[in-house]
């Protein structure tokens, strides 16, 4: 009895050192920073940075043109209330007076037309 399970153990002991072996060596590949995950985890990161230093670029620009929107839009309100006042004050004035327009009558529109001396032209032959 012993002795069958000393040989279990022994082939238990033996399984376990294959499978960590194995075990170390997928992880040697894992990591290796020229090909396999550790590359795409090193490219990624360099994404990452590039992607929030553009972000932040981006955000800068944004807010700088947040602040000059407002700025004209605070513009463009007080142009519109003088422009207001200004019509307010245009209702206050008395309208012009006009002068008649003279009567033609019977009168009719008539239109001349001259025909040109051609003489002086050349003719095309």
């Amino acid at each position: 009895m012993d002795l069958i399970a000393n040989i279990l153990m022994i082939a238990g002991t033996v399984g376990v050192a294959v499978y960590c072996y194995v075990l170390a060596a997928r992880l040697k590949r894992f990591s290796t920073l020229e090909s396999g995950m550790g590359g795409a985890i090193a490219v990624l990161s360099a994404q990452v940075d590039d992607l929030t230093r553009a972000l932040e670029k981006a955000r800068g620009t944004a807010s700088a043109s947040a602040a000059t929107l407002e700025s004209l839009t605070v513009r463009a309100e007080t142009v519109a209330a003088r422009l207001e006042v200004l019509l307010a004050t245009m209702h206050d004035l008395p309208e012009p007076k006009r002068e008649p327009e003279p009567d033609m009558g019977d009168r009719r529109i008539r239109f001349v037309r001259r025909r040109t001396l051609r003489d002086d032209l050349e003719a095309a032959e």
